[in-house]
């Protein structure tokens, strides 16, 4: 979630280049409450199901005893 957020940032706020770091500052707390007032939500994709069959190798197989 942090990777998509700030990945969002910087194409819809860090597009320009900013002079000053208090410029950056005010850019940056504008877009934040913008963002939280428009409560988006993350659409996944990848499911828990998918997962498991994707990423399987790297879960160790357990042995019945």
């Amino acid at each position: 979630m942090a990777e998509i957020e700030l990945s969002v940032l910087a194409r819809q706020c860090l597009a320009e280049r900013m002079d000053h770091q208090e410029h950056l500052t005010q850019e940056v707390a504008a877009w934040q409450q913008a963002r939280n007032t428009a409560a988006t939500r993350i659409d996944w994709r990848f499911t828990t199901a998918d997962a498991r069959i994707k990423l399987k190798h790297l879960y160790p197989q357990t042995l019945p005893c």
